[in-house]
């Protein structure tokens, strides 16, 4: 494997030789040659916007690269569309499934060949089927709709497909992102075992170190548009990586924790409501966060944590239970919110959090703009509104061309800056946060994570909602996982060992 070629196995090596792509004025992608020798499971890391999706277009043919060259097994390869690429071996498993879910499994895979006949002869498809099966190192069920399939056993189907029609090189678009830990273990392992058989080479596009240090022999970073550094995990520790991707400086870890947790801040107590299908019931019989930590709850989407976040931001009605803050009866209105210092950090604030129409100014008003240091004011003071803005938007690195401009110009980012500046400022008390880095890039991850743990070494209850495993692990002083409307799990952070939390997030526990 020292030269790019093609195994034994079949296995095809792929190198990209100063590939360049140029939209108008903007570089997207600057001189970037990697390698993937075949049977290597290589990463590709990179902030969103280095680069990693205009490279593997170039790749497969969806984007015709300003200039570069690319090697398939070791010869010169022109790829003017997806079809040449197929041709040549090369497959792309993409982010979101590509099945048709009404269908069987068998199916999908017999209508995703070029060469399907108009009448199908199943008796010879399904042990055509079987015989493929036989050979693969993993299996799902083919007779079952795509629909009654699980995430994981769905994303194994997208790999299959691309195996059953011949690819030997894999792009994998961040392959776990709607995955527990013990199915993402699952099919990155059944991955790996092919690539080291020599039967099949990967580029896999992530970003999550854990999968990288865990599963990849090699890994590539871009860098806006720049390919900045490639070298083998083996050699290579999480700071590396993270320094590779946006710089020594900015790679700095989040604060240390500090001082030990308080008084019960928030107290849920027998609280029941209805799931947003009005067929299941959210049932929490207990949960507390104390001042100075944060609970994390770890949950696979649509669990009930969003309808959590609901009824504590008074968006869904509780049909039974208590909800007190700082002993007192909380009913999530503004008056209660304000003198109880309770801030909320939505999953998706430019929707839930945000007027997107209205400016950076007021939008970091809102929580402000009617008070004075007595109390309700009866006019309201723009001076004085951005001047507010104009601190908190240099406090928190808020990168807006103008505070004049509507809070929907700006990057997802940058609009979670702003409502952090908004619910961070000022005595907080409690802090209720869903998906808070769901889509960033790692600087803005890394910044929104030490905003966050800043908050709590000051004496903030934090109650964390994230479907993020690693963003929970990292932050959480508790964790405790949802499944099924219930807390099904709970353990010092410290004492949660990954795959005990992936069972129980899976519903196996």
């Amino acid at each position: 494997m020292s030269s790019p070629g093609e195994h034994p196995n079949g296995a095809l090596g792929v190198e990209t030789l100063g590939m360049t792509m140029r939209f108008g004025g903007f570089t997207a992608l600057d001189d970037v040659s990697i390698r993937v020798h075949p049977g290597s499971f290589h990463a590709l890391l990179g902030e969103n916007g280095a680069g990693k999706s205009t490279l593997v277009k170039c790749m497969m043919g969806f984007y015709h690269a300003t200039s570069g060259q690319m090697l398939v097994g070791g010869h010169e390869a022109l790829v003017r569309d997806p079809r040449d690429a197929h041709a040549l071996g090369l497959g792309m498993v993409y982010q979101h499934f590509t099945l048709v879910p009404s269908l069987t499994a068998a199916e999908n895979l017999v209508i995703s060949r070029r060469d399907t006949p108009a009448v199908i002869d199943w008796a010879a498809e399904r042990a055509a089927l079987a015989a493929f099966m036989d050979r693969m190192p993993f299996r799902v069920p083919l007779d079952l709709p795509v629909e009654r399939l699980s995430a994981g056993e769905r994303q194994k189907l997208e790999i299959l497909k691309q195996l059953y029609l011949g690819r030997r090189f894999l792009i994998l678009d961040e392959p776990t992102s709607v995955l527990t830990p013990d199915e993402a273990d699952e099919v990155l392992g059944h991955v790996r075992a092919m690539c080291r058989a020599g039967e099949i080479s990967v580029l896999m596009i992530t970003h999550k170190f854990r999968e990288v240090t865990a599963f990849a022999d090699e890994v590539s970073v871009l860098r806006r548009g720049r390919h900045v550094g490639s070298g083998q995990v083996s050699d290579l520790d999480h700071a590396d990586m993270a320094a590779m991707m946006i710089g020594a400086e900015a790679a700095r870890a989040p604060a240390a924790r500090t001082g030990k947790a308080g008084a019960p801040v928030l107290e849920l107590s027998g609280l029941r409501a209805r799931d947003r299908s009005g067929l299941k019931e959210i049932a929490i019989d207990g949960l507390t966060v104390r001042a100075g930590e944060v609970v994390g709850i770890a949950g696979i989407s649509g669990n009930g944590q969003v309808e959590l976040m609901e009824i504590l931001t008074g968006q869904r009605p509780a049909e039974a239970g208590t909800i007190r803050v700082k002993g007192a009866p909380y009913r999530a209105t503004r008056d209660e919110a304000h003198a109880l210092a309770v801030r909320f950090l939505p999953e998706e604030p430019l929707r839930n959090a945000c007027a997107g129409r209205m400016s950076v100014t007021e939008n970091i008003a809102f929580r402000t703009f009617d008070l004075n240091g007595s109390g309700r004011r009866f006019w309201l003071s723009g001076r004085e509104m951005r001047e507010r803005a104009e601190r908190l938007v240099a406090s928190f690195k808020v990168k807006a061309a103008s505070l004049d401009a509507p809070i929907a110009a700006l990057s997802g980012g940058n609009v979670q800056r702003a409502v952090l500046a908004r619910e961070l400022t000022g005595n907080v008390s409690l802090l209720v946060i869903s998906n808070p880095c769901f889509g960033l890039d790692f600087s803005a991850v890394a910044e929104i994570r030490a905003r966050i743990m800043a908050a709590r070494n000051a004496g903030a209850a934090i109650l964390l909602m994230s479907e993020d495993l690693d963003e929970v692990m990292e932050l959480s002083d508790r964790i405790l996982v949802m499944s099924e409307g219930r807390i099904a799990f709970e353990a010092p952070a410290g004492a949660a060992s990954l795959a005990e939390i992936g069972h129980h997030m899976g519903g196996h526990a």
